[in-house]
């Protein structure tokens, strides 16, 4: 194991030797084994959005199959999905990489200015597919997001009782936020802390922009001159809200976009100390020796190369 890999697992104090242990296969897998960076393959956007907008492009990634053999191939630490999915694949392929069973999901077949998540899988689930840890959605800013709290948190005691890691998406939206408010620093910094605070080992948020949703926190930004300037800065000052540093954030890869553009973020989120990221849309919509190859290249940067 790597001192770096070490250090990390030393600042979850409480964590059972299981948690532990299945926190090191994560950081131990992989092209990025050891070197305390992440790159997880999340593929639940065929519920989130539909099937035809997440895998039309790519029509060979409708076969769940698909994601287990590329998120192998391209050397990733991990591979998240719900329910459904992990077990289209966990039988044929265990073994050959760390999976993450995604609880809860949401469709896109209803608009709600207030969205929540269903629970759609359980602890009990991730322990029959050998799964290393489970995944959660919360929503700050959502009217909901209290229940949501709630449900993660005894969900979360669950999961570690038996040994697993818990990762949360933290993703503000809904009627207390504006558009605009999702991704700026301020709301990105407050959803990573709140993720913290409910117990998260790994967590998941969009890249943060310069935009400051709450006046009086636009306040303190200015007074106390916190950088956000550049996206390196936003995402050391996210780090910082992830208590100093001491709780792994990785970043979301957002919807598709062109490869200069997504390794221009990458550069930015491991300048500013970022943990890695979570590519899905950027990755699967492409053909799969392509989707390897740039899978294969956010991994370099994060290397240092």
């Amino acid at each position: 194991m790597s001192e770096i890999t070490q250090k990390i697992l030393s600042w979850y104090g409480s964590d059972t030797p299981g948690t532990l242990t299945n926190l090191a296969r994560l950081l131990e897998h992989g092209s990025l084994a050891g070197t305390g960076k992440l790159v997880i393959l999340p593929v639940d956007q065929g519920f989130e959005h539909g099937p035809a907008r997440s895998f039309a492009p790519n029509p060979p990634a409708y076969d769940p199959r698909y994601h287990f053999q590329l998120a192998i191939a391209a050397g990733c630490n991990a591979y998240a999905a719900p329910l459904g999915f992990l077990e289209a694949g966990a039988r044929e392929f265990a073994g050959q990489i760390p999976l993450i069973l995604k609880l809860n999901d949401h469709d896109l077949l209803q608009n709600e200015a207030d969205p929540i998540q269903a629970i759609t899988g359980s602890v009990a689930d991730a322990l029959r597919l050998g799964c290393v840890g489970i995944g959660f959605t919360i929503y700050p800013g959502s009217s909901y997001r209290f229940e949501m709290y709630e449900q993660i948190r005894a969900i979360a005691e669950e999961a570690k009782q038996y040994g697993l890691v818990v990762v949360i998406w933290s993703y503000p939206r809904g009627s207390g936020i504006s558009k605009q408010g999702e991704t700026a620093i301020d709301i990105c910094g407050y959803a990573a802390h709140i993720a913290a605070q409910l117990g998260a080992h790994i967590i998941k948020v969009k890249l943060p922009t310069a935009h400051i949703e709450q006046e009086a926190t636009r306040k303190v930004y200015e007074k106390e001159g916190i950088p956000i300037s550049t996206l390196a800065d936003r995402i050391r000052h996210v780090v910082q809200c992830a208590f100093d540093g001491r709780r792994i954030v990785i970043f979301s890869g957002g919807p598709a976009i062109g490869e200069t553009e997504l390794l221009e973020e990458i550069r930015g989120i491991r300048d500013g100390g970022g943990f890695g990221s979570i590519i899905g849309r950027n990755s699967f919509q492409r053909p799969k020796a392509e989707a390897i190859r740039l899978l294969q290249s956010i991994m370099s940067i994060y290397q240092g190369q």
